[in-house]
Formats: C-alpha cells, sequence, structure tokens
C-alpha cells in the first residue's frame, strides 16, 4: 500500500500519516514514513524522543551524499548531475529506524522556490519515486498542501491519494484543487477524510462541496491531539478514539483499493 496524504496546512495531515504508520507498525508491518513537508514535523508525531529528533537530517541537507549521488555539489542550479541517482539504499543507511517505522525527511530544495532544477531536487525525487514503485513495504507520504514532490510515473504508483479536509471553504478548495493536479498527473483513486469535526452538520457541509471525491472517513475535533503535540507526545497516545477514528479510515480504505 503506497499513500500520499496532502491537504491545507493545519488540517491535520501530519497526524493522519503518524497515526496510519503507528496501526500499520503494530500489525507486524513494516512502514515507511516519508516527511515531504518542508515544514517537517512527522517525527514528533510518530513518537521519536525530543532528544533524537536532531538526529533525523532531512536528505536534502546531506551534502556529502548529494554529491556522492548526482556528481554536483549541493546548492547549484544548472550545470550537469544525474538526474537517476542511486537510492535504494538510503532508506536502510539514513533513514532513522522505530521499531517496523523508518522515518525518512526529504527536506527542502534552496531552489525549490524559484523553479531552479538542482541535485538536492533530482535525488529527491528519484528517492520518491524508488519508494513509491519500487519498495514492498507500506510508505506513507506525509506531503505538503500540494503534489509538487509528485512526477506523473511517482503519481500512478499511488495507491491511495488522501486529502485532509477541515470545515471550511479554503480547506475544501485546496482539496478541489489538489484533486485536479492529481487526476492529470494520472493518479487513480482520490479520498477526503474530514478532520475536526464537531458535529454531523460538518460533515454535510464537506460532502455538499466536494462534489463526486470519495468520502474515506471523519476524525473529530480532538483537544487531546492539541495537548499532546505541545507534550511532545506522539499522535497515537493522544487518545484511543483518534486511534480508532484512523483505524476505521484504514479499513475503508483497503476495501477501497
Amino acid at each position: 500500500m503506497k499513500i500520499a496524504i496532502t491537504g491545507k496546512g493545519g488540517v491535520g495531515k501530519t497526524t493522519l500519516s503518524a497515526l496510519l504508520s503507528h496501526i500499520y507498525s503494530m500489525e507486524g508491518k513494516r512502514v515507511i514514513a516519508v516527511d515531504a513537508d518542508p515544514d517537517a514535523n512527522l517525527a514528533a508525531a510518530v513518537g521519536i524522543a525530543k532528544d533524537e529528533i536532531s538526529k533525523v537530517r532531512p536528505i536534502a541537507e546531506m551534502s556529502d551524499l548529494v554529491e556522492e549521488r548526482t556528481g554536483a555539489k549541493p546548492g547549484t542550479s544548472g550545470g550537469i548531475f544525474k538526474i537517476n541517482p542511486k537510492v535504494d539504499d538510503i532508506p536502510e543507511g539514513f533513514g532513522y529506524v522505530m521499531n517496523n517505522i523508518i522515518l525518512l525527511v526529504m527536506g527542502k530544495s534552496k531552489f525549490a522556490s524559484s523553479g531552479c532544477y538542482c541535485p538536492e531536487h533530482a535525488l529527491l525525487r528519484r528517492l520518491l519515486k524508488h519508494l513509491i514503485v519500487d519498495r514492498d513495504e507500506i510508505v506513507i507520504v506525509d506531503m505538503e498542501a500540494g503534489i509538487e514532490h509528485l512526477t506523473r510515473g511517482t503519481a500512478e504508483g499511488v495507491d491511495a491519494f488522501i486529502v485532509v479536509v477541515e470545515p471550511g471553504q479554503r480547506s475544501l478548495q485546496t482539496a478541489l484543487a489538489v484533486k485536479r493536479l492529481a487526476e492529470e498527473l494520472g493518479v487513480k483513486r482520490v479520498f477526503v477524510v474530514a478532520n475536526k469535526v464537531r458535529k454531523e452538520k460538518d460533515v454535510e457541509f464537506i460532502r455538499e462541496n466536494l462534489g463526486d471525491m470519495e468520502f474515506l472517513g471523519t476524525m473529530s475535533h480532538n483537544e487531546s491531539i492539541v495537548e499532546t503535540d505541545m507534550s511532545g507526545l506522539p499522535s497515537y497516545k493522544a487518545s484511543q478514539q483518534a486511534l480508532n477514528e484512523a483505524r476505521t479510515i484504514k479499513e475503508a480504505l483497503e476495501k477501497k483499493v
């Protein structure tokens, strides 16, 4: 199962990514959890201790690795470098291992905002494609609010693209925009998860405004999630309710794909 999770900032996509990673891990499955959001915080959400988080280095910031694999120094744009570098050993060699979970933090290319193509960008894209297309593990990618990391070849390998939304027009507009972009890249299944739901009217509002997007499930507004985040505790320790809701979403997803 290869799952990409996205949504507007603050909707709870990292929480869902962490919960699903934990649930699959507890089932004895090997999981590669990928933090592809430049505002990286999946490490804390999956349960890596505060004093260990500093050991989780973003791949894009590993200068020696980038230069070794691409043949070019990081921080440069243009020029000649390998666009299909060796990446198959990176998860085990450079990821953070915790129980059945390998965490990879992608980091951000210095030239990402300018649209330039650079060695770091080439390495990250090749690594993500390898994880989604070539690996046998469960792969869960916590993405930024869009699909910028995906190429057509990568997107076609995703089993499920989940857009997390909350009751609100801006969140739903992001979901619709992501759905259009995903379809253009060949993603076959785009699902919606409603988060921070307080009442049934919230769900009705989301369903009415998302047209034919497939609805996967809901997660309740949960103060415990906020409290555990502030305390630096993993999402799965927030509350049994959150864990049960995420498990229900996982089961619904497996029936659809």
